[in-house]
């Protein structure tokens, strides 16, 4: 039997405080509203708005997110070209920016008359309108679906891939042939997290689609607004639901994590 040393104790000791720290501060979330003003602000006309718009967004934002991270993960992992690192480099700068700045990026490019006249020909506003929303949520998830569905990729053996294209296929029916479906934990994975990022996202939506109340407001804004305006029962409502579907995400990730 292992003799238990000070050192692995401080190792078994330590994320157990830490989950109990983290449980704490959750469930201060949970317990100080009463039920009664969790479910009056569930169903006020606010909240079903910014529930109603929140979804939406996160969805279309999400569908976004995988059409362009599925071909870009894999073209990270399989393909080499000149720049490939600096590529990488660029996609992943999102995840280390705070959203304030990624927002303000985003708002500055956008918001040139040019850009801004373009993309009025083809009847797309990001600046302030709830079409900015989707954007904000795209930019803000797409380097953490690229990044899970690369690592998914690294880990197929590309010697399956040979096999299919010794056997006639191209590399387009290789692709949705065979490393899609030996992707499709991974794929999940990445699609589960696009979500929850889409639906958490809060700097970048503000800076680039405002805090309007009852205009571009989802989840993250409602709880900003209601803090500012002092109204606790309702900031507290868009809390639990976002801590719900995070937990929810992180739960469906871990299970599709374990089966990659």
């Amino acid at each position: 039997m292992h003799r238990l040393t000070w050192f692995k104790l401080v190792l078994i000791v330590l994320p157990i405080s830490l989950t109990g720290l983290l449980l704490a501060t959750i469930f201060s979330l949970i317990l100080v509203p009463s039920f009664a003003e969790i479910w009056e602000s569930l169903l006020s006309k606010e909240m079903l708005f910014s529930l109603k718009l929140t979804v939406w967004t996160s969805l279309l934002s999400t569908f976004l997110v995988f059409i362009v991270s599925v071909p870009t993960g894999y073209s990270l992992s399989r393909i080499d070209f000149w720049g490939k690192s600096i590529v990488k480099t660029i996609i992943d700068l999102p995840i280390a920016f705070p959203e304030l700045v990624l927002g303000l990026c985003l708002l500055l490019l956008f918001g040139k008359p040019e850009i801004q006249k373009i993309l009025g020909a083809a009847g797309f506003d990001f600046v302030f309108t709830k079409q900015g929303i989707v954007v904000a949520q795209f930019f803000t998830a797409l380097p953490y679906s690229v990044r899970i569905i690369k690592s998914t990729f690294d880990y197929i053996n590309p010697r399956l891939e040979f096999v299919s294209r010794s056997l006639g296929y191209s590399m387009f029916e290789t692709f949705l042939r065979v490393s899609l479906p030996l992707a499709k934990s991974g794929l999940l994975a990445a699609t589960i997290i696009a979500f929850a990022r889409s639906i958490g996202t809060f700097g970048t939506v503000l800076i680039l689609a405002g805090g309007s109340y009852m205009q571009t407001e989802i989840l993250p804004i409602t709880l900003y607004l209601n803090i500012s305006y002092g109204n606790m029962p309702m900031a507290i409502t868009s809390g639990i639901i976002l801590v719900i579907v995070s937990f929810i995400a992180i739960l469906v990730f871990e299970k599709s994590e374990a089966s990659i």
